[in-house]
């Protein structure tokens, strides 16, 4: 058993990183492209905490602003190397046209360098998500565990082959059907690994990728609401293989508002009655989401948000009995740019009712893609650091992040920001009390 590194004995960002995304489409295409565009100097990184954030670091007078990709030794942006893969077989450069998130002068500025890099055959099953059509660049083997195996060769042969340092994965497939917590498959590492023999249909292909990942010593992030890696028997090989992992579901437009503004409600007392949110949206997201299956995954994950910041078994008067609604309707007009309303019936002094509205018209892979470089940062340097299992002071970047057992989930955004400061710190020996509770 290793113990956590800090300070001087974190290794530095040395060579090449690789980043492996299943699933190159909108979200991962939109990364792909704007880092390449800010390497080459031609955009900004907008929504990125590694590249645009600060950190209050030293103490009393000698307190001071720095810039987090200063403060602690993160991979710089050149060094990063992306692959992954796709059951569409277009290259990033028309995977990126077809999704239409950029313009076409951002595109063809990096053309050359997006139409290199061309997925690999994925591990997909229709069963899991039944809307997405076109599905040709596919795996074909005997069992699970054969595709499993064949994933570990691929992870293998694209290190190699990239001449790779350090290697992360972050699943940006589809959304994946409902599937029920608690099958035998899910219970430990023996049984997943006998259900992948058995071809279980409980092991869903995102889980595959994560066992493979994992298998290679490589970092997993699930930046989607499939029930994936926070299934015992993945969470048992993180922790035995000491590798970190981190999810779920990527917090981007409507959720963020959400995290925003019921921390607000909180901190003034004011009551709640009802929350009505509805979203249209056009992009493959929205034409996997109008599945009863897939949607049921995905309204798992955006309900639990309210209950885990208003507390009402704390304040059962005012957050006791609300109402709370999800809808998400698959509009293809609107392409990636997704609109969301959000009706907020409230209550002041006395219970007297009050309403907010909220119209955001958001793009969902713009608002994604830093999040996507964040993560792969910052679990690199969970690894560099031999931190191992759940991060759950990564929360910041999800809807429904996954934390230990015996910790609390955190969903207030004031509150996670604050962590991963905290945690930042403490790793730079900066900070100490607060972290060691926060473990």
């Amino acid at each position: 058993m290793t113990q956590m590194k800090r300070g001087k004995e974190i290794p530095p960002a040395s060579g090449k990183l690789g980043i492996l995304l299943p699933g190159i489409g909108a979200v991962a295409t939109t990364c792909i492209a704007g880092v390449e565009l800010v390497r080459r100097g031609l955009g900004v990184p907008v929504g990125s905490l590694t590249q645009l954030g600060t950190i209050r670091v030293g103490k009393g007078a000698a307190q001071r602003d720095a810039r987090i990709r200063n403060f602690v030794p993160l991979a710089p942006l050149p060094d990063l190397v992306f692959g992954g893969w796709d059951p569409l077989p277009d290259d990033c450069y028309n995977a990126t046209l077809k999704s239409g998130v950029l313009e076409g002068a951002h595109r063809d500025l990096v053309k050359d360098f997006l139409q290199k890099i061309r997925p690999m055959s994925a591990v997909f099953d229709p069963a899991y998500v039944p809307t997405l059509r076109g599905a040709t660049n596919i795996k074909s083997a005997a069992s699970k565990m054969d595709l499993a195996q064949c994933l570990i060769e691929d992870i293998e042969g694209f290190r190699s082959n990239s001449r790779l340092s350090r290697l992360v994965m972050i699943w940006c497939g589809s959304t994946e059907v409902w599937i029920e917590r608690g099958a035998k498959a899910h219970q430990g590492i023996k049984e997943f690994e006998t259900g992948l023999r058995a071809n279980d249909p409980a092991i869903a292909p995102s889980m595959i990728y994560a066992y493979a990942a994992l298998q290679c010593q490589v970092p997993f992030v699930n930046a989607t609401p499939n029930l994936c890696s926070d299934i015992p028997a993945l969470v048992e090989l993180a922790e035995s293989n000491e590798i970190p992992i981190a999810g779920k579901d990527l917090k981007t437009g409507q959720t963020l508002v959400k995290t925003v503004l019921a921390p607000g409600l909180t901190a003034r007392l004011l009551g709640l009655r009802g929350w009505f949110s509805c979203n249209i949206l056009g992009n493959r997201d929205g034409q996997v989401l109008d599945h009863p299956s897939t949607f049921k995954t995905k309204e798992s994950v955006k309900l639990s948000v309210l209950d885990h910041i208003l507390e009402p078994e704390l304040y059962p008067e005012l957050y006791g009995n609300f109402h709370h609604t999800v809808r998400i309707n698959y509009y293809p007009p609107r392409g990636d740019n997704k609109e969301s309303w959000d009706n907020i019936d409230l209550t002041g002094w006395l219970n007297y009712p009050m309403q907010i509205k909220v119209n955001f018209l958001c793009r969902d892979s713009i608002l994604a893609a830093p999040l996507l470089l964040d993560l792969a940062l910052f679990i690199d340097l969970a690894q560099r650091a031999e931190m191992k299992g759940i991060q759950d002071w990564l929360s910041f970047y999800f809807k429904d992040p996954m934390s230990p057992p015996t910790v609390q989930p955190e969903n207030n955004l004031f509150v996670q920001l604050d962590r991963i400061n905290k945690m930042l710190r403490f790793l730079m020996e900066e900070e100490e009390d607060d972290v060691k509770r926060m473990m």
